[in-house]
């Protein structure tokens, strides 16, 4: 790229760190010419403003680049992995995360084009949608996070279609997945492969099995926490007495375990910038499945938590399951709510850095493309946390408590 065409990242981004991210993000790329449209469309996702469409991107670049970054992202078979691997390990290095937050991106599509678009119902947002549903695994840390892993996930219609398969190049070994089970693929990778330090997983499951889900993460030995619906089942592995009244039943047992141990733990809420403190009680359940009788072999012994997020209701506004059964009950809390942090992120830097602008219709130009996202979030997240603190990190509490 010539000196006149170059341009610089914003100046929340600096050159150094620029440079550093993208010579090992892309040192798996065995082709200088590939590399150099990789830096070209990186810097143009942190440079150019608005929508990052193809021809954006290339304008930005100050000359006639377009074919050759639209051949980087479509048609280039250069592997995602490694170089999702080489960012998961800089975050990690630099930023020192203290979970992996799953986190869900709905892609609206006006066509029917796109690989794994279809009218569907997308439960946190209440209604059908034509789309794509992909997910992304996050480090997170209170100063910071990023994006590492991308899965889309693929419904029938497009993996049980010869034509559509072949017109996206899906590959032959990708099938069918819901949200949550890509999840899980994407964290087993990173978790048996990247060479990673493990840390919980933190998950929305109110619109998925828990038991499924919470049974896998525990046969690989993944820590987790997990959002869960109110309507769960558990068990109890101890009798709780109920409290007295003629409608006292099960819901009152586990509300009354909880409230035993329920004491107020501060965090950081990330989507208002304050510090908060909630409510929070914790006791062990068994994990039931949704319908059928649980064989006693799989009977998933957890910790439940429940938090009144609101003081004027006698029952917790939300339950969160997790396998951290020695860790403190305030610990185990803070995880959960490293799922805030992410929330902000997306909002206010992955969307503006194009993560829902690509318009190409292949499945390798999608991940290609969303790798190169996460680069360029990484550039963000590495300058944002090399500048200067504003504001002196949340105290603490002192906890006294533990879940087990």
């Amino acid at each position: 790229m010539s000196v006149e065409h170059r341009r610089n990242p914003p100046d929340a981004a600096s050159e150094g760190i620029f440079s550093e991210v993208l010579s090992r993000a892309l040192e798996s790329i065995p082709r200088s010419d590939q590399r150099r449209r990789g830096e070209l469309y990186a810097r143009g996702l942190l440079t150019v403003a608005g929508k990052k469409t193809m021809r954006a991107l290339a304008n930005g670049a100050g000359n006639s680049v377009e074919q050759s970054l639209y051949q980087f992202i479509t048609k280039s078979t250069w592997r995602n992995g490694p170089v999702r691997r080489e960012m998961a390990r800089l975050i990690t290095d630099r930023l020192g995360p203290r979970a992996w937050v799953v986190h869900p991106l709905v892609i609206t599509k006006v066509g029917e084009h796109s690989v794994g678009v279809e009218r569907q119902w997308v439960p946190h947002i209440g209604r059908i949608v034509n789309c794509q549903q992909a997910v992304g695994v996050w480090l997170v840390s209170e100063q910071g996070g990023c994006p590492v892993d991308w899965r889309l996930a693929l419904p029938e219609c497009w993996t049980d279609h010869p034509q559509r398969r072949e017109r996206a190049s899906i590959p032959e070994h990708v099938a069918p997945c819901p949200p949550e089970q890509c999840a899980i693929g994407s964290v087993a990778r990173m978790s048996s492969e990247w060479e990673l330090p493990g840390r919980p997983v933190v998950m929305d499951l109110r619109n998925a099995d828990p038991y499924a889900v919470c049974a896998e993460l525990n046969a690989r030995q993944i820590p987790f926490v997990v959002r869960i619906d109110p309507a769960t089942r558990f068990a109890l592995p101890e009798p709780v007495r109920p409290p007295a009244g003629d409608h006292a039943g099960p819901a009152d047992a586990l509300t009354s375990a909880l409230s035993r141990t329920c004491m107020p733990v501060e965090w950081y809420d990330h989507t208002t910038d304050t510090v908060r403190a909630t409510s929070v009680g914790a006791t062990r359940v068994r994990l039931r499945r949704r319908s059928g009788p649980t064989p006693p072999t799989e009977r998933q012994e957890l910790v439940l938590l429940g938090a009144w997020t609101r003081r004027d209701r006698r029952t917790p506004g939300e339950y969160w399951l997790s396998n951290l059964s020695r860790a403190q009950l305030g610990t185990v809390y803070r995880t959960a709510m490293l799922s805030r942090r992410v929330e902000r992120d997306q909002a206010a830097v992955t969307d503006p850095l194009g993560a829902r602008d690509f318009e190409g219709r292949s499945f390798r130009g999608w991940h290609h493309h969303m790798t190169m996202v996460s680069v360029a979030h990484t550039v963000h997240a590495l300058t944002r946390s090399a500048a200067p603190v504003k504001a002196p990190a949340p105290r603490a509490p002192r906890e006294k408590v533990p879940v087990a």
